[in-house]
């Protein structure tokens, strides 16, 4: 096992060697989308040069697609720790929500509840509103205290009942960087028999994702947020999987892994994600220490050696905005609580509008975010529906140095009338 060596781990990225008038890129919008790994590249090229064919076929190209496709569900079932035939790709996260709230829905009755998140993405909210507004559903929600920034665990009791057909929660905020208890939120709804819902884009980047610990029906995640290309990836549960019926069209498979596809899918972004698994993998070899030689006990260390990159980057930061009384950060700002939380920051500048802060940035070729990121209970909550939040995220390719950057082009900016 190796130190950690920013240079080699950066070397990984192709993205971060690039110069725009003369101007190095500092990649700080991390919680919108990752870089993406050299290794996710290669195999997408793999994809679409040597082997470009619909799979199913009897020549070379096709056969290789379909050896592949299988080969990058059975990663994507290392990564979340379940079975081959209980991964699902699709285009992104909200569409495969979207997707699956019809399937699931289908015998919700009035008078039926379900419960979800002021915490979320609009992504694991906005499909079971629409779902439950068809079926004549009440909505419920697991509120946030705006005092601690996690969810008011306590209330439930009261939240989840008999009539409760489907709880959803997101495992790390892409707004306030909280990292939830997601397996007792769970647990209160499996409790009653309910749906459970994961969302876990957030979380995939940062720490290693155990459906089978959380025990939930259904998790999602982005691999454009871990290194990949632009998809969404869920697990579903075996048992629920054989309940739902498909929307799919006639002559489809009603196997896995073509059960709940609708149409052919992204070869290149299966074998890309491939790719990001790889890459984690590297990262274990490298400078972590494998309990196996199994992919995910590979993935499982390199992500611990990221994720204690990971903290020394949030606490250098946590520390800096601490002295800056001009910021206001809206999450968990305490370092001792540092394993609370995942390096996603949002803050007000006082005195300036979020569009200006970023601007500062962006002339620096430094990438930042502002807006409420579709978490929009959540903002609506804070009151930053309207005004937003300037956005700062961190993935294992930072370094301290652009912390150090970061925080003085914020003190700056308060330096700025």
């Amino acid at each position: 096992m190796l130190t950690w060596n920013d240079a080699e781990v950066r070397a990984a990225f192709p993205a971060l060697a690039l110069r725009d008038d003369g101007l190095p890129r500092l990649y700080a919008d991390a919680p919108g989308g990752t870089q993406v790994a050299g290794q996710c590249l290669d195999r997408m090229r793999q994809a679409m040069v040597e082997q470009c064919a619909n799979e199913g076929g009897l020549f070379l190209t096709t056969q290789r697609t379909s050896d592949w496709m299988l080969v990058a569900h059975q990663a994507a079932a290392d990564f979340l720790n379940c079975d081959q035939d209980e991964v699902i790709f699709g285009l992104n996260t909200t569409s495969l929500l979207f997707h699956f709230s019809h399937m699931l829905s289908r015998d919700w009755q009035p008078g039926d509840e379900i419960v979800l998140s002021r915490m979320d993405h609009d992504a694991n909210v906005g499909p079971w509103i629409i779902a439950a507004e068809e079926r004549g559903v009440t909505v419920r929600w697991l509120d946030v205290d705006p005092q601690t920034f996690q969810y008011r665990y306590d209330t439930l009791d009261t939240l989840i009942g008999p009539r409760t057909r489907l709880v959803a929660c997101n495992h790390a905020s892409n707004f306030l960087g909280t990292i939830s208890d997601v397996g007792r939120i769970v647990a209160a709804g499996r409790a009653v028999g309910a749906v459970t819902v994961v969302d876990a884009v957030q979380s995939a980047p940062h720490f290693p994702i155990d459906v089978r610990a959380i025990d939930c029906d259904i998790l999602v995640s982005s691999p454009y947020k871990y290194f990949g290309p632009h998809a969404g990836l869920l697990y579903v549960r075996q048992d629920l999987d054989r309940r739902l019926k498909p929307l799919k069209i006639r002559p489809a498979s009603d196997t896995m892994p073509y059960r709940h596809a609708p149409g052919t899918p992204s070869f290149e972004a299966q074998l890309g994600t491939y790719g990001a698994f790889e890459h984690l993998g590297w990262l274990g070899d490298r400078f972590g220490a494998p309990t196996g030689d199994s992919l995910r006990a590979r993935m499982v260390a390199g992500f611990a050696a990221a994720t204690a990159h990971e903290t020394k980057l949030a606490l250098c930061f946590m520390e800096g905005l601490a002295a800056i009384p001009e910021i206001r950060l809206y999450g968990i700002s305490d370092p001792t609580q540092v394993h609370l939380r995942v390096p996603t920051f949002s803050m007000t500048v006082a005195g300036h509008s979020v569009e200006a802060v970023t601007r500062v940035f962006a002339a620096q070729n430094i990438y930042v975010w502002d807006g409420s990121f579709y978490a929009y209970e959540l903002a609506g909550l804070l009151g930053l529906r309207e005004q937003g939040v300037v956005r700062i995220g961190f993935a294992h390719y930072n370094t301290l140095d652009e912390v150090e950057t970061i925080l003085e082009v914020l003190r700056g900016v308060v330096r700025t009338p």
